[in-house]
């Protein structure tokens, strides 16, 4: 189901199919506006992340949550995982021990919200890391298929 929205939504928005609509003002203005409530008070409101050390695990075994900016690794993975991370929660997606306190968040903001912010997220990162981006999703699609 969320690929499906995935799939839909930027192309309703005018962009390319199976990518953020980071350039639809009103989709990003969307994911401001939930970002803000949602999720800033673990990622940060500049998307910096809860701590500088967030690849390794905290004093109680989690993962931190990391930042959404350039720094860091929201842009490394094909888009259709982060949404899915967000609905289900890490665990439920990577797996394999990957322990963090990032619970699932299913119907809530919905999928097109949910996009509406990681479009949001891709919104500020620079054309090079938006063209790294690019590429991991061209890949993934090519794998997809």
């Amino acid at each position: 189901m969320l690929r499906k929205v995935l799939l839909a939504l930027p192309a309703a928005a005018g962009a390319e199919p199976g990518m953020l609509p980071c350039t639809n003002r009103s989709a990003v203005a969307g994911g401001e506006a939930i970002y803000a409530p949602q999720c800033a008070a673990c990622h940060g409101a500049a998307l910096v992340g809860e701590v500088p050390g967030w690849r390794r695990p905290g004093p109680d075994g989690m993962m931190p949550a990391p930042p959404h900016d350039a720094t860091g690794h929201t842009w490394d993975h094909a888009d259709p995982l982060r949404p899915a991370v967000t609905k289900y929660g890490t665990e439920a997606i990577v797996g394999g021990g990957h322990r963090s306190n990032r619970m699932g968040f299913e119907g809530m903001p919905g999928d097109t919200g949910i996009l509406e912010v990681f479009a949001c997220i891709r919104s500020t990162w620079p054309p090079e890391v938006r063209a790294v981006h690019d590429g991991i999703n061209a890949a993934a699609a090519l794998a997809a298929d």
